[in-house]
């Protein structure tokens, strides 16, 4: 790897549509990620999330757009593909043979493999290389993926929802042993999952995939930093939201609660606070769930 790669592959996205037949998968999505980082892929079902990925990874072309990965277009494309390693739920493992088999085909197959700290996660995950992966549970399955996709240290490494499946003590595991190692070697790292708040502490940047778009692609700070709960009576929650980006209320007798997503000044902050409101930060799983709700649309 050159000293370029040393940080990982940077990933830049203009105007890219993907369409199946008549249905668009991915209509003009636009998107930048800096080499070296962990980032967050996130959206509900359907919103193009794995269509995104596989076109990252190489595994289809868009209708139009430009994609470039470390600078270049992946598609059929050696070099980069060899930088880039997509793992999916399943594991893309050989299904057939066992999991010591599969450990030596990955290290065969990608130059970079740590075959020494695979053996190692295999014994942290508590993988049984005698079996393979269509006789091992769906956590383990999932684990053997993430053992593969960690030791391969892809410049590019994609994870879609690797893992699901796995208890939460796995999965603590897997976020865990994944900070590590991307601090001591540095690369790009793509996680698409559902369980954001058990990953959003990973997290640079998130673009959040909304119908096929684009919602907002942002650092996780500035957006946490956009996110405040008002709580108070009614009409004084109402009228110091005045002006701002409500995207969600609740209501229990007198008492209001508004989530307001929106560039906020310190001056709106203390008002609100002077007038005896309750302020409130809000967790980014909550931040999604109010941005990709209908009715905040």
């Amino acid at each position: 790897m050159t000293a370029q790669h040393e940080a990982g592959f940077g990933v830049a996205v203009r105007d890219l549509t993907v369409r199946y037949g008549r249905t668009t998968a991915l209509g003009g999505v636009t998107f930048d990620l800096p080499a070296g980082g962990i980032y967050g892929l996130l959206g509900r079902n359907g919103s193009g999330k794995t269509t995104l990925l596989s076109v990252l990874a190489a595994m289809r072309r868009g209708a139009s757009g430009e994609v470039r990965v470390d600078g270049e277009d992946p598609f059929e494309n050696a070099r980069v593909m060899a930088g880039t390693g997509l793992v999916r739920e399943g594991g893309d493992v050989l299904a057939y043979e066992k999991v010591a088999t599969n450990l030596r085909y990955a290290a065969a197959m990608r130059p970079g493999f740590d075959a020494a700290w695979a053996e190692e996660l295999v014994d942290a995950f508590a993988l049984d290389r005698r079996k393979t992966p269509d006789h091992l549970s769906r956590g383990q399955r999932s684990a053997l993926g993430a053992v593969i996709g960690l030791a391969t240290r892809a410049p590019l490494t994609i994870f879609d929802e690797v893992h699901l499946g796995m208890d939460a003590p796995s999965r603590q595991r897997f976020y865990d042993v994944l900070l590590t190692d991307v601090v001591a070697h540095p690369r790009t790292v793509i996680l698409s999952s559902h369980l954001i708040g058990e990953v959003e502490h990973l997290l640079e940047r998130v673009v959040i995939l909304d119908g096929g778009r684009v919602l907002l692609c942002e650092e996780t700070d500035a957006l946490r930093a956009k996110g405040v709960t008002i709580t108070g009576p009614a009409d004084r929650v109402d009228a110091a939201v005045a002006g701002l980006g409500v995207v969600g209320t609740r209501d229990l007798g007198p008492t209001r609660q508004v989530t307001v997503f929106d560039d906020l000044d310190d001056g709106a902050l203390d008002r609100a606070a002077a007038a005896g409101l309750r302020l409130g930060g809000v967790p980014l799983q909550d931040l999604f769930i109010h941005l990709t709700a209908g009715e905040s649309r």
